[in-house]
């Protein structure tokens, strides 16, 4: 499969947006590994460490804000990409508390805009915009969510997320109808819903994991809010293996893939904040934390799952690592940077492509 990978993206130019995040930076190096021709579209990371300098290469680039439609038009245009994967957002619950203006700003406007920018790309195919698994109307009932669930979000990060799915939904409709493929234009449009995704260089605010790495750095014991909290936990690389063959699929003009869906590990890997602190905790000794219920602090989903029978199904996607092995490479990663100085992204993602099948 991993030759079959590289012979679909060997020389294919993929327009990512947010290269500069988390994500993004698994994504471009991803892409890389299979021969892509990458162009990445982001405001400069802004955390310190961050795995963008890290990684010690020049991306082909531009640093801008994903809201200057004349720049990114521009970016794009000159580009001319096969694919667009839009990764792009202000990615965090408690922030869209302080500041829901540029929440809204970044998550729906910015998603429209390069949807409108992606007109001025002659040779494009395919569209990825990513959103979360926190678009659904959350019953905080343990039923695992179908693409096709209803829409919700109490919080303005999850709504904003719904509001750019309903967004897409509608400029598919609009500019890019399925019933044209093909006569009047050859793109297609999907959506990625995941959520809760870890994995080695995410140094954001408020994330379980990078505040326990932390607890291990500074040798102080780091507080955890939210201690039953159940989420699908799942490696980055298994999430971005979901976004390439989604991409892969509509690359081959298959007009059924467009539409939403979900990438989420199976059952098992719903587990709660406290069982994956232990796992993280097991493979670094160091870590330490506490259990501090803060008065007033903002909602937070108490239980979230999705279902990925579709991807399974129709995809051929799976997770490779379930949660204990995810935190366990996640952990190691942090390990090699902090203990040793060195960063592993490369050889982890090698490893995951040759490990059995993709």
């Amino acid at each position: 499969m991993v030759k079959d990978l590289k012979n679909s993206f060997a020389g294919k130019k993929i327009f990512v947006t947010g290269h500069t995040g988390f994500k993004g930076v698994w994504l471009m190096e991803f892409l890389e590994y299979l021969g892509a021709e990458t162009f990445g579209y982001s405001l400069m990371a802004n955390s310190q460490p961050n795995h963008y300098s890290m990684i010690g290469k020049k991306y082909r680039e531009t640093i801008g804000d994903i809201c200057d439609l004349e720049n990114l038009t521009t970016a794009i245009s000159s580009f001319d990409p096969d694919a667009i994967i839009h990764l792009a957002a202000q990615s965090l619950v408690r922030k869209s508390y302080q500041d829901p203006i540029e929440t809204y700003q970044s998550n729906v406007m910015g998603s429209l805009m390069i949807l409108k920018a992606s007109h001025a790309a002659k040779n494009l195919r395919s569209i990825l915009m990513i959103t979360t698994d926190k678009v659904y109307e959350n019953l905080e009932i343990e039923h695992s969510y179908h693409e096709n669930d209803r829409l919700g979000g109490y919080d303005m990060y999850s709504s904003s997320k719904a509001c750019c799915e309903i967004l897409v939904g509608s400029y598919r409709r609009s500019f890019y109808p399925i019933l044209d493929f093909g006569n009047k234009h050859q793109v297609l449009i999907a959506t990625a819903r995941a959520g809760n995704v870890i994995g080695g260089g995410d140094w954001n605010q408020d994330r379980l994991i990078p505040d326990l790495i932390l607890s291990a750095v500074t040798e102080r014991s780091v507080s955890i809010r939210n201690p039953l909290a159940i989420r699908p936990w799942q490696h980055v690389l298994d999430c971005i293996q979901g976004y390439i063959l989604l991409t892969r699929k509509m690359l081959e003009s298959d007009t059924s893939i467009s539409g939403a869906w979900n990438f989420s590990p199976a059952k098992e890997g719903n587990l709660n904040v406290i069982e994956i602190a232990e796992h993280c905790k097991s493979v670094w000794p160091k870590i330490q934390y506490h259990i501090e219920k803060q008065q007033g602090a903002p909602h937070e989903a108490g239980i979230l799952m999705l279902d990925s029978s579709k991807a399974v199904s129709l995809l051929g996607w799976q997770a490779k690592y379930q949660a204990e092995e995810a935190v366990k490479q996640t952990v190691e990663w942090y390990k090699n940077y902090y203990q040793q100085n060195t960063v592993i992204t490369a050889k982890q993602i090698e490893e995951y492509l040759n490990q059995n099948a993709v």
